[in-house]
């Protein structure tokens, strides 16, 4: 099931660690003000999104967005990658659920690694602030970006860390 937690929690509940290190480490960097990480982020425009590619095939992406209401919210889990979530500004609530509570509604694997799903109101919510980090593995449903009271403007780094075949 789902991680959540701080980086320190984060690193003592992960079976591998070193299948994580990459990604840990770009996410770290950017907690650094000033280093190149963070200044991509805090770049970023509302609505923009930049890609990093990092080592063993993870990639990170920096989002600058407007969180949205929970009736517009996309439940959806990925097969080939692992979500690394990580908050650097605002807040929102994520919702999880395992993967077999969901109905499948749009499978665009393998070009894109998203399963969107229908409608779910049976989820457990987490609520992300600044340095908060949620881990979601490929059996674990995700809708995310959702407005705590109204729409705000979130910073976050999704790093998409390639799953291993018993994982997925």
């Amino acid at each position: 099931m789902a991680l959540f937690g701080t980086l320190p929690t984060i690193r003592t509940q992960l079976v591998h660690p070193d299948h994580f290190a990459p990604a840990l480490a770009y996410i770290e960097e950017a907690f650094r003000p000033g280093s190149a990480s963070h200044q991509k982020l805090f770049g970023l425009a509302p609505g923009q999104t930049e890609q990093t590619d990092l080592a063993g095939g993870a990639f990170a992406l920096s989002q600058a967005y407007l969180t949205k209401p929970r009736s517009e919210g996309k439940w959806e889990t990925h097969r080939v990658h692992i979500d690394v979530q990580v908050l650097f500004l605002g807040e929102e609530f994520m919702e999880v659920a395992d993967r077999s509570k969901l109905t499948s509604q749009e499978d665009l694997t393998p070009g894109r690694d998203v399963i969107f799903y229908q409608f779910f109101n049976q989820g457990s919510v987490l609520r992300l602030g600044p340095g908060d980090i949620a881990i979601y593995f490929p059996h674990d449903g995700h809708c995310g970006s959702l407005a705590v009271t109204q729409p705000a403007l979130v910073r976050k780094i999704v790093v998409k860390v390639p799953a291993p075949p018993a994982v997925a």
